[in-house]
């Protein structure tokens, strides 16, 4: 599988080492920094990271199912979790929930110890690993949240709120999660605004949104897996949680609240496929202490048909897919690219579709790659790396558009970087061919004297 645009814009985050970043905690930029480090600035690299990470959470999560499962019902619940296309995601494809899966399991596990076996050292090592998922992603504050609710609701284990060994963790996480904390407060607490306040810009009324949710949540697990969830906990809810053992209360205090909260927030806030996987370390663990043999037998022949299916698609390609979220033609675009610089090796290049084609071009070209902060927009983490467009004023660039639309639409987008430059002049565009077809296509414009970066 090729390099992802989400590959590379975590690299790039690397490659401007900071204590941690715009729209997202730094954990993922060290993984990926520390992998490329050693075997170079290769995709195969960046993809190893995340098999790697995913593979030593399958590891910690199978020791964490043997403190609530036999061992049966273990590797029946390592099988469940390992036939998820979710851990396929996770392995594949560079994203904050890489480092999150492997530190929220982690936690998880140590919370057991330091819980339910009393081994005090254990709140020292969940609260530094609890710290370590925070900065990872912001999701992490559901692992205190969901501790302390489980201490409140929990009569038998209700002490541990006046352990000073519990506070003792909570100040441990604190302490691991300070590069997230520093870097917030000397920039105007500018990440921590951008995924609270700034997501509320997208708050809007849109009911159906409901099933979309659904669909990409059973896609990722799975159908079986997925309705089995919601049946067991309405058969929870239904006895009013009666017969819930501590283990078992443990399992939902750190599954149920992510997991509802983001199925409430759906039908006004479109939630992302991947916001709930810290949810099912624990939920797909409750789920076991129930499945039957046959549900599992379904989960893997489900499982097996998707994923026969997906490596058609990643071998053949027969089902062309219209988004820049795809695995094919980065690297083909890059050495057109490439070869285009050495044409006009004075002009600086950018582009401006979200965050996509500018950190793969960083990725792959010996120089910087500019976002849409050329024009005056907003560009998340290009906006933090000490550079200043206006520097840029009276040179001329190369801009490299992969959102194809119409005529309309091209005639348009030129009206845009005419605001920004002299002339504006269309070059051939870099076509991408394999399967014997065209995959992909990306517009190329030359665009004389940069106006400073006003907005």
């Amino acid at each position: 599988m090729g390099l992802m645009p989400q590959d590379a814009y975590y690299y790039f985050y690397g490659e401007h080492p900071a204590l941690s970043y715009y729209d997202h905690p730094p954990a993922i930029a060290w993984l990926l920094k520390a992998f490329t480090t050693i075997l170079g600035n290769k995709a195969y690299a960046v993809k190893l990271a995340d098999s790697v990470t995913t593979l030593g959470t399958m590891i910690a999560f199978y020791h964490l199912c043997l403190h609530f499962l036999s061992r049966q019902k273990a590797a029946n619940a390592f099988v469940v979790m390992f036939s998820t296309l979710m851990v396929t995601i996770l392995s594949l494809i560079s994203t904050p929930d890489v480092p999150l899966m492997l530190c929220w399991t982690l936690s998880l596990l140590f919370l057991y110890r330091a819980v339910f076996l009393e081994r005090k050292v254990y709140w020292l090592l969940a609260g530094i690993m609890m710290g370590l998922a925070f900065d990872s992603k912001y999701t992490a504050v559901f692992l205190p949240a969901g501790l302390l609710w489980f201490l409140v609701i929990s009569a038998r284990y209700r002490k541990w709120l006046l352990s000073p060994w519990l506070w003792a963790a909570l100040l441990l996480m604190i302490a691991a999660s300070s590069p997230v904390i520093i870097w917030n407060i000397q920039h105007d607490m500018a990440s921590f605004r951008f995924q609270s306040t700034g997501r509320a810009e997208g708050i809007e009324v849109r009911p159906l949104d409901v099933l979309g949710v659904i669909g990409h949540q059973a896609a990722i697990l799975m159908p079986v897996l997925f309705f089995s969830l919601w049946v067991l906990l309405y058969k929870t809810i239904r006895r009013k949680f009666k017969k819930v053992s501590p283990e078992q209360l443990f399992l939902l205090s750190f599954f149920l609240p992510l997991f509802l909260l983001f199925f409430l927030i759906s039908p006004i806030y479109w939630v992302k496929i991947n916001w709930m996987m810290p949810a099912y370390i624990s939920g797909i663990i409750w789920a076991n202490i129930y499945l039957s043999a046959k549900y599992i037998r379904w989960q893997q022949i489900i499982a097996l048909i998707v994923h026969l299916a997906l490596a058609i698609e990643l071998v053949f390609y027969p089902v062309p897919v219209h988004s820049d979220d795809v695995w094919l033609g980065w690297g083909e675009m890059a050495d057109s690219v490439r070869s285009l610089k050495k044409q006009y090796p004075q002009d600086f290049i950018f582009s401006a579709d979200d965050y996509k084609t500018s950190a793969v071009l960083n990725f792959y070209l010996d120089e910087m790659v500019y976002g849409q902060n050329i024009l005056g927009r907003k560009a998340l983490q290009f906006d933090y790396i000490g550079t200043n467009v206006n520097d840029l004023a009276g040179r001329n660039a190369l801009f490299i558009n992969s959102e194809i639309g119409d005529a309309t639409d091209e005639n348009r987008f030129t009206d845009t970087l005419r605001k920004y430059f002299t002339t504006v002049q269309p070059l051939p565009p870099i076509v991408v061919r394999g399967y014997g077809k065209v995959i992909r296509e990306f517009q190329v414009y030359r665009c004389l004297e940069y106006k400073k970066g006003r907005r």
